[in-house]
C-alpha cells in the first residue's frame, strides 16, 4: 500500500483532498499545524493528525496542499527530510516555476492542477451539475507535469492526481512552463479578468437602463451560453452580421492592441512572482 503524507490536510483544499483519498487504497498520514484545521478534519473525516516525522516515515508520496505563498518555506523544511526516491506533489505551477522548490536530485517533483468541470458537460445528476469546483461529483480534466524524477514515476503521479481530483475524465501531460501559461496566464490573467469585466458590465446595464439585476443576469448568461458554444465549437453555427459588426467595433474599445503581451514569458514570470 502506497503511503501519502498530506500536508495542510485541515485547510480548504487539504480537506477536499483528504476526503477523496479516504475513498482510495492509499494509506494517508494527515499533517496540519492549525488547531482549527485539525478540528475540521476530525469533524469531516474522524481522523487525527500526526506530527511531521511520523507522517514522513515510510511515505512514498508527499502532497503539499498549502497556499503558493508558503510552498517554498514548507518545502525547505520537508524535502531535506524525505527518503531518496520520494515524490513531492505540488498542486500549482506557480511555486515550482518560480524556483521555490529545494534543489535535490534524488527526489521526484510532480505538479498537478485541476481543469475544473467544464461549462459544457453531460452531467446527469443534480450533485454533478452543482459541482462547479470539481472533486465531488462532476468529472473534470487534470494537467500533470513530471518536473523531475524517473519517467516511471509519472504513472504514480497521475494515479495520485486522479485520486485527489476524482472523478477525473481525462489527464493531460504538460511541462511546468506550459502549466504556468495555463495558470495564471490563461485562466486568471485573461479569463478571470474578462469575467470580472462582464460582471461589471452587467451591473452597469442595470444602473444605466433600469432593468432588474435578474433580467440582466438571465440575458447575459443565456447569451454567454450560446455565444461560447459557437466560439468554442461546441456546436456549429455562425453569428449574425449585426453581432459580427458589434465585435468588430467593440473589441478595440475593450482590449488594448498589445493585450497578448500577457503571454510573454517575462509577463507570466512577473505574475507568478506577485502570486508567490
Amino acid at each position: 500500500m502506497t503511503k501519502i503524507a498530506l500536508f495542510g490536510a485541515g485547510g480548504k483544499m487539504g480537506v477536499r483532498l483528504a476526503i477523496n483519498l479516504a475513498r482510495t487504497e492509499f494509506d494517508v498520514a494527515h499533517v496540519e499545524v492549525g488547531e482549527e484545521g485539525r478540528a475540521r478534519l476530525k469533524a469531516e473525516l474522524g481522523v487525527d493528525c500526526v506530527e511531521m516525522p511520523a507522517a514522513l516515515d515510510g511515505a512514498q508520496v508527499v502532497i503539499l496542499a498549502v497556499p503558493d505563498t508558503v510552498i517554498g518555506k514548507l518545502a525547505a523544511t520537508v524535502v531535506p527530510q524525505v527518503a531518496p526516491g520520494t515524490m513531492i506533489v505540488v498542486l500549482d505551477a506557480a511555486a515550482p516555476f518560480a524556483g521555490h522548490l529545494p534543489q535535490r536530485d534524488d527526489v521526484t517533483y510532480f505538479v498537478t492542477h485541476p481543469c475544473h468541470p467544464p461549462i459544457f458537460n453531460d452531467e446527469t445528476t443534480e450533485a454533478g451539475r452543482r459541482d462547479h469546483f470539481g472533486g465531488v461529483a462532476a468529472r473534470q480534466g487534470v494537467v500533470n507535469a513530471l518536473m523531475q524524477g524517473p519517467r516511471e514515476h509519472y504513472e504514480l503521479g497521475d494515479r495520485v492526481a486522479r485520486a485527489i481530483y476524482a472523478p477525473v475524465a481525462r489527464s493531460y501531460e504538460v511541462t511546468v512552463k506550459q502549466m504556468a501559461m495555463l495558470e495564471p496566464g490563461l485562466s486568471e490573467t485573461v479569463c478571470a479578468s474578462l469575467l470580472v469585466v462582464m460582471r461589471e458590465a452587467m451591473d452597469e446595464v442595470v444602473l444605466r437602463s433600469g432593468v432588474s439585476k435578474e433580467c440582466a443576469r438571465d440575458f447575459l448568461l443565456g447569451h454567454m451560453n450560446i455565444l461560447a458554444a459557437v466560439i468554442f465549437e461546441e456546436r456549429q453555427g455562425v453569428f449574425s452580421d449585426a453581432c459580427n459588426k458589434a465585435i468588430e467595433f467593440g473589441k478595440p474599445m475593450l482590449m488594448r492592441d498589445d493585450w497578448k503581451r500577457v503571454f510573454e514569458w517575462d509577463e507570466v514570470a512577473a505574475s507568478i512572482e506577485r502570486i508567490t
